[in-house]
């Protein structure tokens, strides 16, 4: 009697087995991703773990972390996979077109943010009162970042841009600043990055960049005020 009981409880387990799903692969680093933003934003992330971030957000299921590098090292850093086009993007194996419309929603939803935090009643028509507002804008990062100021004819900021990641030339080049200004009216621009070390002394590639802002700024008509390197304590300018 026990024996048959033992067989029949063994019978009714085994018919019962509970399938126990396993998680998608990636599934609990794209949550610890998510917690990691929840509790402190973007501080700490590298460049492509926040289009990583982005394109899980397409993908419910697939892991990210490897367009998401792709897409960093194809278009030179997190700026230029912002500037991409949705057709760019689709070039990388593992963006489909949710994955693009959700990079670009994203870039837009940014300026369209950025431009109704700005107050026109900001007024930048010193040296001081420029260096005082990139110093609570970028002045203690750790990182560094690009700013460009599209000012008015009454030196009144009309709108700013920040870029994240390491100086190069897609980040500061003549093309990138000059399409701001002129989306935004700009009657001049002043262009300012930080260094994170504390130095803010110019490179001689941060003279030569400036120079050639100011020659294509004369050619557009849009006068390139600055360029200055700020840090937590000084600014200098890489105008000669």
């Amino acid at each position: 009697m026990v024996f048959q009981l033992t067989l029949k409880i063994r019978e009714v387990m085994e018919n019962n087995v509970i399938e126990i799903k396993k998680e998608p692969k990636g599934a609990g680093h794209r949550g610890r991703l998510r917690q990691r933003f929840l509790q402190s934003g973007l501080d700490g992330f590298l460049d492509y773990e926040i289009i990583e971030l982005l394109l899980t957000l397409g993908t419910p299921r697939k892991d990210c972390k490897q367009p998401a590098k792709e897409a960093i090292n194809k278009f030179k850093g997190l700026a230029g996979v912002l500037d991409a086009t949705p057709e760019e993007l689709q070039q990388i194996k593992g963006i489909g077109p949710s994955n693009a419309f959700g990079i670009k929603l994203f870039r837009s939803i940014s300026e369209t943010y950025a431009k109704e935090k700005v107050d026109p009643k900001i007024l930048l028509n010193s040296p001081e009162l420029v260096f005082d507002y990139l110093r609570e804008k970028i002045g203690n990062e750790k990182k560094e970042h690009v700013v460009i100021l599209c000012l008015d004819t009454k030196n009144r900021l009309i709108f700013d841009d920040v870029s994240v990641g390491t100086l190069n030339a897609s980040l500061i080049h003549p093309r990138e600043v000059f399409k701001k200004a002129i989306l935004n009216n700009s009657s001049h621009v002043i262009v300012a990055h930080n260094h994170p070390s504390g130095d803010s002394k110019p490179s001689a590639d941060d003279i030569v960049t400036t120079k050639r802002l100011i020659d294509a700024g004369r050619i557009l008509g849009i006068d390139v005020v600055d360029h200055l390197i700020v840090t937590k304590s000084n600014f200098s300018s890489c105008k000669v």
